[in-house]
């Protein structure tokens, strides 16, 4: 159970720290109370081509758990097939990521809901495109969220390194001014034997509440 009763930005400390399952989970809770819900996926690099065109398995767990069909396109918007950082697997295929546009694509989706998870790629200062100079600040998923203003919940992949991580992560958000919705932990490393220290040091740390605990599902 995730206790949360509004939209949300979800990030990560990192990627591949449990996102699309934080963000389905809500997805189904919110569903289960009859509300009209879906979770976008802006950006998504690793993709398989079907006869539908190239669909990715985040996008496609996020509709499978809402409770509005939307089209594929409208959830998942900018789709490339390499999984790597958005920028070079845009770069591989020549396509360059529209900040503007993938902002007006979302804003479009979420008003025909009554709550949405806005799911990102990576971290939280994931490049979406190169710098117009060398050194000068790139666009990043940062920036998207900014742009839809909405509180940003963090998932936290417990494993070792991530107090520094889940710190670094939240002192970015914060700069924006964007508020925090929370941060749910996922136990990314079962073997790990410093979880339960680590979710008291978390919870000591982190400038926001713990809405939730997952156990890690592959």
């Amino acid at each position: 159970m995730i206790d949360l009763n509004h939209s949300v930005f979800v990030t990560g400390t990192d990627t591949g720290v449990g996102k699309t399952r934080v963000a389905t989970l809500l997805l189904r809770q919110w569903a289960a109370q009859g509300l009209a819900v879906a979770g976008l996926k802006p950006v998504a690099a690793g993709a398989q081509l079907t006869p539908a065109g190239l669909r990715n398995e985040d996008a496609l767990a996020l509709a499978e758990s809402a409770s509005v069909v939307l089209p594929y396109n409208v959830i998942n918007p900018c789709c490339l097939p390499q999984a790597t950082a958005p920028h070079l697997a845009a770069a591989a295929v020549g396509h360059h990521i529209d900040c503007g546009q993938l902002l007006s694509q979302c804003r479009a989706a979420l008003a025909q809901l009554d709550r949405a998870v806005v799911e990102g790629a990576g971290g939280w200062l994931v490049p979406l495109a190169e710098p117009s100079q060398p050194g000068a600040p790139a666009p990043t998923l940062a920036d998207l969220a900014v742009g839809l203003g909405l509180p940003v919940l963090v998932v936290v992949g417990v494993r070792l390194g991530c107090l520094n991580h889940a710190l670094l992560t939240m002192a970015a958000i914060r700069s924006t001014g964007l508020p925090l919705a929370g941060w749910v932990g996922c136990v990314v490393d079962p073997t790990f034997d410093g979880i339960e220290d680590y979710r008291g040091a978390l919870t000591q740390c982190l400038p926001a509440p713990c809405v939730g605990w997952v156990p890690w599902s592959p």
